[in-house]
């Protein structure tokens, strides 16, 4: 193998790895949400959807400065200030919708399978 051949497989090598290090998601442990959490932050739940198994238990935090609630179909958390959380436990598969009742345009739904 010429010089110039083992140059250029080196460098494509190396720009595969530096491509490969730009795109991957790294995330910290405390970014990373279990799918059975949701955060309200910036006016927004988020996951606005999540999908859990019968029995799940889901938690919501707020991390807003401003009191948010969550309020759906048989469940009300009442008025979270920022840090606190509210959990429901899903017995029943179904989709359920829920809304802040201080904010109506905050939205999301809990799938349950």
């Amino acid at each position: 193998m010429s010089r110039s051949s083992w140059v250029g497989r080196l460098a494509g090598f190396a720009l595969v790895v530096l491509a490969s290090a730009c795109t991957s998601d790294h995330k910290s442990p405390t970014d990373v949400v279990p799918s059975n959490s949701v955060s309200i932050a910036n006016f927004a739940f988020a996951p606005s959807g999540i999908s859990v198994a019968v029995g799940t238990t889901v938690t919501w935090t707020n991390k807003d400065g401003t009191a948010h609630t969550v309020t759906g179909g048989g469940f009300d958390s009442g008025a979270l200030a920022k840090n606190a959380s509210f959990s429901q436990t899903f017995n029943t598969k179904g989709t359920f919708t829920y809304h802040c009742s201080i904010h109506p345009e905050m939205t999301a739904s809990v799938t349950v399978q």
